[in-house]
């Protein structure tokens, strides 16, 4: 018997989550079953994870020498058997049992931008209306909240930027942002879909689809340049935006990780790889040895590609367009570090010490 919504909405502290976060849990839930006698603890690393007892009869022993009996899926075994900093001293199963199980990296996360979100909701109201955070689906999905810019914000900063976005309505038809325009927002789409177009050769070239949970506009806040495509409603819906002085602090920050030339070096001698963002000519000018060329009007197509395993320094000339891209990468849960100014602050560092 998998996990299932039923059954993660009697579990605590997961009870406190709606439907949809729990959906968004359940892909991580891993089903286990252990034979009578044996002991679960013993049979499997639970290090950063949640064990919970869903069926059969299970003994627990804790460390103070109390000692308890479990029944799958009632009363104590609504909560952890396993979590961080609480451990039995032993367990056995009296009869054959079965177990989930989930990491509790992810969850603490959602739970937190949970409470907050309520808190937020209830203490910042405006006359008799509230902003609904916790059913903002495109914003409170786990790849967001665990992968993306969110993932890295810290806690003490979640309800000032919750009063920070606005929620827009947009409909089908509506350009939101053109190409050539100055950047001034960030945008995450709460309900419907958006293309993303480019004018090449004085043609309408269509990049990609844009669905709900997706984010745009944040390569000209970052790189403080124009927009470098249009981007325009396929449906009604409604987006979330942030202001560009606010992504820049509240975002942008808390997920670049920057390294100098020399801690750079170090890494790549490590494992890490070089990409560079600039354009072709560019690079065959005087790109980096073993870099890969992926410039950044290709960065958001080439993420699928890249190894969420592998680390990557990402450098331009300036460092300006590499940190728009090491920010598209980090958001997309791509081990990316910035070099610190570019090539030209390499260069600068190499000509003062001569």
């Amino acid at each position: 018997m998998s996990a299932n919504l039923e059954m993660l909405s009697r579990l605590q502290p997961l009870a406190q989550l709606d439907e949809k976060n729990l959906s968004g849990l359940l892909p991580l839930c891993r089903h286990q079953t252990f034979a009578r006698n044996l002991d679960p603890l013993r049979e499997f690393n639970w290090a950063g994870r949640l064990m919970y007892l869903t069926k059969g009869q299970l003994r627990v022993d804790s460390a103070t020498g109390g000692m308890d009996i479990l029944v799958g899926g009632y009363e104590k075994a609504l909560y952890p058997i396993v979590a961080e900093g609480h451990r039995p001293a032993a367990t056995r199963a009296i009869t054959d049992i079965e177990v989930i199980s989930l990491d509790e990296e992810p969850l603490d996360i959602l739970v937190t931008w949970d409470q907050v979100a309520q808190k937020s909701a209830y203490a910042h109201a405006v006359n008799t209306s509230t902003t609904e955070w916790r059913r903002m689906s495109g914003l409170f999905t786990m790849e967001n909240l665990t992968l993306g810019a969110l993932s890295e914000l810290p806690a003490a900063n979640i309800d000032n930027l919750l009063q920070q976005f606005e929620s827009i309505p947009v409909h089908r038809g509506d350009v939101i942002v053109k190409q050539g325009d100055v950047g001034d927002y960030y945008y995450l789409i709460e309900r419907g879909r958006c293309k993303v177009t480019r004018q090449i050769a004085g043609t309408a070239v269509e990049l990609a689809e844009l669905k709900e949970g997706d984010v745009f506009g944040e390569e000209a806040l970052l790189a403080d340049s124009v927009r470098n495509a249009t981007v325009t409603m396929k449906t009604d819906g409604a987006l979330l935006r942030l202001a560009k002085a606010a992504f820049l602090k509240m975002l942008r920050e808390p997920l670049m990780k920057r390294v100098d030339f020399a801690q750079a070096q170090k890494k790549v001698a490590g494992g890490a790889i070089w990409i560079d963002v600039r354009f072709p000519a560019e690079f065959q000018t005087n790109g980096l040895p073993n870099a890969i060329n992926i410039p950044l009007n290709d960065i958001r197509q080439a993420t699928a590609g890249l190894d969420h395993k592998q680390q990557y320094v990402v450098y331009c000339q300036t460092g300006r367009r590499s940190a728009a891209a090491a920010f598209l990468l980090a958001q997309r849960g791509i081990n990316a570090l910035l070099l610190e100014g570019g090539l030209k602050a390499m260069s600068d560092k190499r000509e003062l010490e001569t």
